[in-house]
């Protein structure tokens, strides 16, 4: 079954291959690649490396190299000047070893120098490629580097800490794009679309309101989700002069800082060194920090690192043999064959442990198997218990591996501390997304009551949620075990923009009406349970001029413009009232699927677009005693009943103000057209 969802669509990757060089369609055809078929015994077969130590060992005494590649008849490691160009400084022949292995050692200080292995197999030398585990690399990453890792951290790296975090449901997330942030000519950023760029502090718009790190902090997210910031294939590193861009979900060293985003692209410390600094900079600021990691495939295939050293093993094969792709980007990895889960893991742990990352985001995560993704976050916990891991739990086609293995949304109640994205109540807000004028609740869109309410307890079960009247839902059933397993979100980088969607689907409304719409978005991703998750301006209407997949669209499209901030303040204020509401309050954010089934009960009205509940604050450790909600997806005001008590409204359509904004005696309540009101005792 494929898990048509909005993540990677499959125009996106299609276009993604478009970029491979003429030499790399060249090589693709050739009929000589070597298969599972052709090599001496079956990948299964193949032995399996359980130590340490696979890449590059530094030290100024020696260096070893180490590569795992049992097929191989004869391995070497090419030593280079530059990072491009130029031939060989010196050949160094490696010497098979135990589990598949193959070792060589230097007896001098090679720091500074650039090397790639290359392996022979079936008669011929394969392209020189850095290894898997590359933790530097020069221009356009086509040589690793040997780089001493320790003269890599910014002043007070040792002192490092990630900012406090009570449970997984008190995340805020805000996707973004390093080079979004930043490259804007309102921004007042002067690193514009770098790692830097996003470290500066003080930056403001020319009307004198923050922007880049300062807007988030004054925001009060938590987390921020980096699009992806390995090194990827898509950007000409040696050509930055000119404007290139590219979201990133093409990798080429997953181990490696992406170049472009460096003030260097040609020294491999520069970009370790400066990513490194960009996070400290946010942890000291309050900001976690998650990495958008993407395993499920490679940028290229027959050129890939991974098929040049170990032809065919990382990759799943279909039943004639050839590639399969689930991804739609031209392969999909085997997470299930030991060496690629033991990469993954390993990969992982290196970003923690070296780079101080908090979190992951899994591209495409229903490639990889439950097993895997559990073993990866067993390890990852055991680093740091605040880890958090989450990702998208559908596929961009067919994938050979069963749907029973596989980390799908179906399947992740059977999933260790890890979340899956909800479609389910991003199309109930908004309508479906692969359907361009289609609306949901919050567009005036009858029939998405109970997909709302499944949505608002974060996918769990509820004894007031009908399953099986909620739509993409097979099967119907609560598919999160915890409300933490569940990200609550409306949009991400992923199709179009929030407003831009509604300026599809909302053609016939004014501006002011769909302001109110996204509004009533926004609260109700903040005010469900869960986890929630933001995209980049979001809080300032954020336009890419309707194109829906701006994957390598130009800045004019990708870009924040930060003059938005001014023209839209009211949406900024509203969504930053609604996280400090959020934040200040457990009711909103229960950390069990039993809080939320026995202290969250829907209120029973028959129309359509209006939904209502009530939390018993003061039973999850709330200071309110009770909590009700109202969501009106009407565009016309509607009066209901509500619970006759001494309310005190502290949201509505226009404020978020938890002192009160006015009283309520209950009976009849007056709620404004497409809005979300919260009243609290």
């Amino acid at each position: 079954m494929v898990y048509q969802c909005n993540s990677k669509t499959i125009t996106r990757c299609i276009s993604a291959a478009i970029l491979l060089t003429a030499a790399v369609l060249t090589y693709s055809c050739r009929t000589d690649t070597p298969t599972q078929k052709e090599g001496p015994m079956r990948f299964e077969d193949y032995p399996v490396y359980q130590g340490s130590g696979l890449g590059l060992t530094y030290t100024p005494a020696a260096s070893s190299f180490m590569l795992w590649s049992p097929v191989a008849d004869s391995a070497r490691v090419l030593l280079y000047e530059k990072g491009e160009g130029g031939d060989p400084l010196r050949t160094l022949t490696m010497t098979r070893a135990e589990g598949g292995v193959w070792a060589t050692t230097v007896g001098e200080d090679v720091k500074g120098l650039y090397y790639a292995f290359q392996t022979y197999i079936g008669g011929r030398w394969m392209l020189p490629v850095p290894d898997p585990y590359a933790k530097a690399t020069g221009v356009n990453g086509k040589r690793a580097q040997v780089v001493d890792m320790s003269t890599t951290n910014p002043p007070g790296w040792e002192n490092d800490r990630r900012p406090p975090l009570s449970d997984p449901n008190a995340i805020v997330i805000y996707e973004l794009h390093v080079r979004d942030m930043s490259i804007h000519s309102s921004s007042g950023i002067r690193n514009k679309g770098k790692y830097l760029g996003l470290a500066e502090t003080g930056t403001r718009n020319p009307q004198g309101l923050a922007t880049g790190l300062d807007h988030l902090k004054e925001l009060g997210i938590t987390h921020v989700h980096l699009l992806p910031v390995f090194d990827f294939m898509s950007i000409d590193e040696s050509k930055l002069h000119q404007p290139q861009f590219n979201w990133g979900y093409d990798p080429q060293n997953y181990n490696v800082p992406e170049g472009s985003y460096s003030s260097d692209p040609y020294d491999g410390a520069v970009r370790i060194r400066e990513f490194k600094q960009l996070v400290k900079t946010l942890h000291d600021n309050g900001i976690r920090v998650v990495m958008d990691v993407v395993y499920n495939h490679t940028g290229a295939t027959e050129e890939s690192l991974f098929n040049q050293l170990v032809p065919g093993y990382y990759y799943r094969q279909n039943a004639e043999g050839g590639w399969s792709n689930a991804a739609a980007c031209g392969n999909e990895t085997a997470s299930e064959r030991p060496m690629m889960r033991k990469f993954m893991l390993e990969s992982m742990r290196y970003w923690v442990e070296e780079y101080h990352i908090d979190g992951f985001r899994v591209d495409l995560m229903g490639i990889h198997d439950i097993e895997t993704m559990n073993l990866i976050s067993k390890e990852l916990h055991r680093i740091e218990p605040s880890i958090f891991i989450y990702g998208e739990g559908w596929t961009a086609g067919s994938s050979p591996l069963p749907d029973s293995l596989r980390a799908l949304k179906a399947n992740t109640y059977r999933l260790d501390r890890i979340a899956a994205f909800s479609d389910n109540i991003r199309d109930a807000i908004k309508g479906h997304v692969f359907t361009h004028d289609d609306t949901g609740f919050a567009t005036g869109k009858p029939g998405m009551k109970e997909t709302l309410k499944f949505g608002v307890v974060a996918s769990v079960m509820h004894p007031q949620v009908r399953y099986d009247s909620v739509a993409w839902l097979d099967p119907a059933r609560a598919w999160a075990a915890q409300p933490s397993q569940t990200i609550t979100y409306v949009s991400c980088h992923d199709n179009h923009t929030l407003w831009d969607r509604l300026l599809n689907s909302t053609a016939d409304a004014t501006e002011a009406e769909r302001i109110r719409m996204h509004k009533l978005a926004g609260a109700i991703v903040l005010t469900s349970q869960g986890v929630s998750f933001l995209h980049a301006g979001v809080d300032m209407l954020r336009t890419k001029q309707g194109v829906e997949n701006s994957f390598n669209q130009p800045d004019s499209i990708n870009q924040l413009d930060w003059n938005r901030k001014t023209k839209y303040k009211d949406v900024f204020d509203y969504f930053r009232g609604l996280i400090a509401l959020r934040k200040n309050h457990p009711a909103f954010r229960m950390t069990e699927a039993k809080q939320i089934q026995q202290h969250l009960r829907f209120l029973d009205h028959s129309d359509p677009l209006v939904l209502a509940y009530t939390i018993d604050a003061a039973a999850v450790g709330d200071s309110w005693k009770q909590v009700l909600v109202v969501y009106n997806g009407n565009r016309h005001v509607v009066t209901i009943d509500v619970p006759a008590a001494s309310w005190r409204i502290v949201a509505n359509d226009k404020t978020i103000n938890e002192s009160g904004i006015s009283q309520h005696k209950g009976g009849r309540l007056t709620v404004p057209a497409s809005s979300a009101m919260v009243l609290v005792q």
